[in-house]
């Protein structure tokens, strides 16, 4: 695959980006794809390796043909590195632009060098096929006349639609915000992917026979019993919307809010919709707590806002630069990553347990307490003499998502005898095979992080795609609804 000396001639190319200090004055996208020559000489570094772990079960989760799509490139075959890729993913130019790249962690060349840009090639590919007109719809030759709910336009939701409607069901999703995407649309900021990619998708989508129904909270607006009758089959495609809370002394305080709370709020108003309770940073001291790459959001748009600063602070000590024994190639590892967020301005602070808020005479907060803390025994211990207190006049909840929301649908489901698991995420292993995404009530399946916990994007594709084939084989051997 590629050029057989490539990786020698080569070294590996980064996406053109616009400066920190003229970046955070918008919320556009602010990478530049790669030209076409600078694209297939990162094609060529692919090195016809023995074993391709980068799309191995260490690799990509929703199996990407990655040495074939990069000899593609190389070759200069563009429609045919488009299509490729798209018999595995629905939607690259959002892994293209969101994915953390476990591919690149395992590539076989990054034993010695700097990997292979997989995830660069990909938004190259996906780019150049939008660009010259090649993406257009794929609606079925013929319908089935089975009609399938999927509740949720995350991801998952969406992929599984789109595979449904191309196999001739008659496919309607649910959301209960007022735009289609799911977190794609209100947990990502603008400026890590625009949100005109997803109303792209949606269009080709309805022109292949989805239907979209937005505003609908199932579960509230309509009743689970009243779905489940309605339709062939149902998916649930909720996500795992339940925060992680940090019950300290204070955490009632005005001004401690979770991540998605602030980042929704300025996706609406990046929309152009007025936001009466708009969540601002500006001129304020800012703590994100949580060291992963939702606080990463906070901090960038906590930027854009103009706060008059920010510390992102994390339980865990900081992770080494290189890549340590304990996450050995080709696992994904644990090492220091700086975003692009952090390159716009933060304090960055680890091994940090947090104590408690307080606030001001107002009921507002006003700092946090805490101390450095250390790893022992399987638990965190408080270091002594190590305390601290910061200002803060925002603090910013970032620490993962415990679990889907139990109230509602769920709960009407699990009334009806869907069971759910230790994590009280759904149980969708149930039929004929381990893993169906079949739940324990006839008909109902799931997929993406209402199944299997928070998880990254390239699952959520990869699960909403599975479930697909396994609601597409039920369907096939059930008679229609009514």
């Amino acid at each position: 695959m590629g050029k057989p000396t490539g990786f020698r001639e080569f070294t590996r190319a980064s996406l053109a980006a616009e400066a920190p200090s003229e970046r955070i004055k918008h919320y556009k996208e602010f990478e530049k794809a790669m030209d076409t020559e600078l694209a297939q000489s990162q094609g060529a570094r692919c090195m016809d390796c023995g074993i391709p772990f980068c799309h191995g079960e260490y690799g990509c989760p929703v199996d990407n043909l990655i040495p074939e799509f990069n000899d593609l490139i190389y070759k200069g075959r563009w429609r045919d590195a488009l299509e490729n890729l798209h018999s595995t993913n629905n939607f690259p130019e959002f892994t293209g632009r969101l994915c953390p790249a476990p591919c690149e962690s395992a590539c076989v060349l990054g034993i010695i060098e700097p990997p292979v840009t997989i995830k660069y090639n990909e938004r190259s590919i996906i780019d150049r096929g939008f660009s010259e007109g090649w993406v257009a719809p794929q609606p079925p030759a013929k319908l089935s006349g089975k009609k399938v709910a999927i509740v949720g336009s995350g991801p998952s939701g969406l992929a599984c639609a789109q595979q449904l409607a191309r196999a001739g069901h008659s496919v309607t999703v649910f959301e209960k915000n007022d735009r289609i995407g799911g977190l794609l649309r209100y947990g990502i900021p603008d400026f890590k992917m625009e949100k005109w990619l997803i109303d792209r998708r949606m269009e080709q989508m309805k022109m292949e026979g989805v239907t979209f129904k937005t505003s609908v909270h199932v579960g509230v607006d309509m009743q689970a019993d009243e779905l489940v009758k309605s339709f062939d089959a149902v998916v649930l495609a909720l996500g795992s919307e339940q925060p992680r809370d940090l019950p300290l002394p204070g955490r009632e305080l005005k001004g401690i809010h979770f991540a998605m709370e602030f980042l929704t709020r300025q996706n609406k108003v990046n929309a152009g919709d007025q936001v009466p309770d708009l969540i601002s940073a500006k001129g304020k001291h800012v703590i994100v707590i949580g060291g992963g790459d939702t606080g990463s959001d906070c901090v960038g748009t906590s930027n854009r806002h103009g706060a008059k600063s920010i510390r992102q602070i994390e339980i865990f000590d900081e992770p080494p630069k290189e890549r340590p024994a304990s996450t050995p190639w080709p696992t994904y590892p644990r090492i220091l990553r700086t975003s692009s967020s952090h390159e716009e301005g933060v304090i960055r602070e680890w091994a940090v347990s947090t104590k408690q808020f307080k606030g001001n005479a107002d009921g507002q907060v006003a700092a946090i307490q805490g101390c450095k803390a250390a790893f022992e025994g399987g638990k965190f211990v408080d270091i002594p003499g190590s305390e601290f207190e910061w200002d803060a006049d925002l603090v910013l909840l970032a620490m993962g998502f415990v679990n889907p929301i139990q109230t509602g649908l769920l709960a009407q489901l699990s009334q009806m005898g869907m069971a759910l698991d230790e994590r009280k995420s759904v149980k969708a292993t149930f039929g004929l095979e381990d893993g169906s995404f079949a739940t324990s009530l006839p008909g109902v399946y799931a997929c993406g992080d209402v199944r299997r916990g928070q998880s990254l994007i390239v699952w959520a594709i990869s699960e909403g795609r599975k479930c697909a084939a396994q609601v597409h084989k039920y369907l096939a051997r059930t008679k229609t609804a009514g």
